[in-house]
């Protein structure tokens, strides 16, 4: 690993290793660039992993913590703020990466265009992409076969020049269940394409089936984190240097209104500052913007890169809601990857619905113990004693879920912005969050929690159960809080990802996206990473950064 002075400027700093901070220092370094990683969370390697849910769920032993970085929510603009974390993300080497479900499916050529197809949606910020299912396929396929996501093509997916690297995961009890209820309905079931290897890949071995995947990472490096896969790459190419425990408070500018680098505590909350040709902010759609808006100055008193007024806005966390399942049998579904099966019938609008908005089925069991029992069981079940414990003996080994993922409108009152009041660990404004759903989304999900019902039925599910879509206070997809496009009056970086008030200024993590996708955006988000990794690194060679 390269150690570089921050009195001496590099090429660039990447703020965040996560998923698309990762392969953006993995690009930039290969390609002959100065790179120094700057990651808030510690460097922590799978001797460190447990499954200990207490430590990991209640005490967010790697996530975003009230203590440090204290949030505000309002549940809609006209609704009083109250102190609430409403979003989350991984603090850690490899960031989300490393704790997500690890679904991988891509994009269809239809969300780059629903604004041309479906015409305006009055009071959102609908609007296409600049850029097409086609300009991101190459880099999709290099994402699936770099990283290593297995999977094969379902009846609806869109076209691809390369097929999976590894075959699907082995199916679960859950989705010989889903597949059974799915078929019975005349819906098309298929393999969950995960980031998660079936077979040995590179120097990694497959999943070892423990059942720990999402909210942890993967002690066996089956889950293809950015620490297990491009990290590594970016470090020995002599040119990346990674500081962890570094909390980034402002990127600052020169007297032209170009970056000139960033400003951050280290470990022990001394400031510290390092030079750079140029800034590429990989935070994530909750911190990128509120870094941005804390980066404001007499140039641009609205934060950087803010002309538009749009950093902040259109925040998305993609609608969901769950049904759950009873069979007579145990399925013992804690085991195994979350998700091996999954059915997109219902991705695309239909006007017949009524409404705006489509998605997706996955199968899976919320199954961890602790989680399970504080709210896992079905509705009714007492709370404490023997009955207590009779419905976790009875109930715990014979239960799935279907999750039922979709849309989000992009709304300007759904924001990330300044707290007047609040400040954080390091004596910064905290992060204050407004999100309300948009009618649409929660119909799009009452419909899908329909059809998840019809399907566990006819699975042969002896009692079903679930909750009415209900408002989201908490999100863990963020996104479209920087959206990309070609009017600088409307969005915040272009389609290279280059800020529009700012030349040698980057943005690329969720907070890029236009549209929410269907529930699942890291494969998205990470083949957006490779395009930017690519198309950066030539603008610079050329002298246009």
């Amino acid at each position: 690993m390269a150690r570089f002075a921050p009195s001496d400027p590099v090429d660039f700093v990447v703020v965040g290793s996560g998923g698309a901070g990762g392969i953006l220092a993995k690009e930039l370094s290969t390609r002959g660039m100065s790179v120094v990683v700057l990651e808030q969370g510690p460097h922590v390697g799978p001797l460190d992993f447990h499954h200990d849910e207490f430590k990991h769920f209640t005490l967010a032993a790697y996530q975003n913590q009230r203590q440090l970085q204290p949030q505000m929510f309002k549940a809609g603009p006209d609704a009083e703020a109250q102190p609430r974390m409403a979003v989350m993300y991984h603090r850690m080497v490899g960031g989300g990466s490393m704790c997500f479900t690890a679904n991988y499916r891509r994009f269809r050529p239809l969300d780059f265009n629903e604004r041309t197809r479906l015409g305006p949606i009055a009071g959102t910020g609908f609007a296409d992409w600049p850029i097409g299912y086609d300009d991101l396929e190459p880099y999709y396929t290099r994402a699936e076969w770099e990283l290593g996501v297995s999977g094969e093509p379902g009846p609806f997916d869109p076209p691809r020049s390369r097929p999976y690297p590894m075959p699907p995961l082995p199916v679960k009890s859950s989705g010989v269940l889903f597949e059974r209820g799915a078929r019975a309905i005349g819906l098309h079931p298929q393999p969950a394409q995960m980031a998660i290897l079936s077979q040995p890949f590179q120097d990694r071995i497959p999943c070892q089936q423990c059942g720990y995947c999402i909210g942890f990472p993967c002690e066996h490096r089956a889950k293809s984190a950015t620490l297990y896969t491009v990290l590594p790459v970016a470090l020995a190419s002599g040119r990346c240097e990674l500081r962890t425990e570094c909390f980034v408070a402002q990127v600052e500018t020169d007297d032209r209104g170009r970056v000139s680098g960033v400003v951050y505590f280290d470990s022990q909350k001394v400031q510290q500052r390092q030079r750079a040709k140029a800034v590429v902010l990989c935070c994530n759609g909750a911190e990128t913007p509120h870094l941005l808006l804390n980066s404001g100055n007499n140039r641009f008193p609205q934060g950087l890169a803010n002309s538009s007024g749009a950093v902040g806005r259109h925040l998305m966390f993609n609608s969901n809601a769950i049904v759950t399942a009873q069979f007579e049998h145990p399925l013992n579904d804690w085991k195994g990857a979350m998700v091996t099966r999954i059915a997109l019938d219902f991705y695309d609008t239909d006007p017949a619905r009524g409404f705006y908005g489509g998605g997706a089925l996955d199968g899976r069991f919320f199954g961890y113990p602790l989680v399970y029992a504080m709210r896992g069981a079905p509705p009714g079940t007492p709370k404490w004693g023997a009955g207590f414990k009779q419905a976790l003996r009875d109930g715990y080994c014979n239960q799935m879920d279907v999750l039922c993922e979709g849309t989000s409108l992009p709304l300007e009152t759904n924001r990330i912005e300044l707290d007047p009041d609040l400040k954080d660990a390091w004596g910064l404004p905290a992060m204050r969050v407004t999100y309300r759903d948009h009618p649409d989304d929660l119909a799009t999900v009452g419909f899908l929690q329909t059809k998840a019902l019809a399907l566990l039925e006819a699975a042969g599910a002896t009692r079903t159960w679930a909750r009415p879509p209900a408002p989201q206070n908490f999100g863990v997809h963020l996104l479209g809080t920087c959206r990309m496009g070609n009017d600088p009056a409307t969005s915040v970086v272009d389609s290279d990802h280059r800020a529009h008030d700012v030349p040698n200024l980057f943005i690329c993590d969720g907070s890029s996206l236009v549209s929410s996708g269907r529930g699942q955006p890291t494969a998205t988000i990470q083949a957006l990473a490779f395009r930017a990794g690519e198309r950066i690194a030539e603008l610079a060679k050329k002298g246009q950064i």
